[in-house]
């Protein structure tokens, strides 16, 4: 059955487009068919994560308007088979539900076993729009206490928005100060936010270095976030895996 997960965070730069694009990459090379969707409207930036800004044309509001069908408006990617990218517009779009209820039909019909919404930080009303076909929600925080604290106020925002199973990711964790109480641990982080614990993501500095040439850390690594990485497709994919351990 296809998933429709709408990522989300409560400020900006926890990484939540780096976790798109990566488990996105990770779940096709499972055999998954796979649709990213850049929903940060004006702030887009999900076509240079995947190295695709020359091919992504056809923004979400293209396909759900009936402008363009969602099988020619959607890039596949160069090297990762299985993997599809709709940008956003510039602007947000002025969609009713009815629009959006078209989209999501149209990736049930074109056979997409995952749909991953790259939506905005913080709390803007794209939310509510995506919200409409959401079928499941992560929500990305970093382990410090602006980040949780946001995390907690998004989540239940998705939840206001119906949106009723929502995972956490914690992301950019640094186990040794974890380990000595300079950086709030991961349980207060699930405490906080009230949400289920769906992976965790050491700091990795080669998520930057392969985000700014437009290559996915999942194809070029084998450890550390790109593991997280995989670990959490699989995990959608309903496999029980041990966490990190701090």
């Amino acid at each position: 059955m296809r998933k429709i997960i709408l990522v989300a965070s409560g400020k900006g730069g926890t990484g939540k487009t780096s976790l798109t694009a990566a488990v996105g990459t990770a779940l096709a090379g499972l055999g998954k068919k796979v649709l990213v969707v850049d929903g940060d409207c004006g702030l887009r930036n999900l076509d240079l994560v995947l190295g695709m800004s020359e091919l992504a044309v056809f923004t979400f509001a293209d396909v759900a308007r009936g402008t363009v069908p969602l099988s020619r408006a959607a890039a596949a990617h160069p090297t990762t088979d299985g993997l599809y990218l709709l940008t956003a517009p510039a602007d947000l779009p002025d969609l009713t539900a009815s629009q959006m209820r078209s989209l999501a039909e149209q990736t049930e019909q074109d056979g997409y076993d995952y749909v991953i919404i790259d939506g905005p930080a913080g709390l803007p009303a794209e939310l509510s729009l995506y919200a409409q076909i959401a079928t499941q929600g992560i929500v990305v925080t970093m382990p410090d206490p602006a980040s949780i604290r946001g995390a907690e106020r998004v989540a239940r925002r998705m939840e206001d928005e119906c949106i009723m199973r929502i995972r956490l990711v914690v992301n950019r964790v640094r186990p040794r100060l974890v380990r000595y109480g300079v950086a709030a641990n991961i349980d207060d982080a699930i405490d906080t936010s009230g949400l289920q614990l769906l992976g965790i993501i050491p700091e990795d500095e080669d998520v930057i270095a392969c985000a700014g040439s437009g290559k996915s850390v999942v194809s070029y690594k084998k450890s550390g976030a790109a593991q997280a990485y995989r670990n959490i497709a699989r995990r959608l994919e309903g496999e029980r895996l041990p966490l990190m351990r701090l």
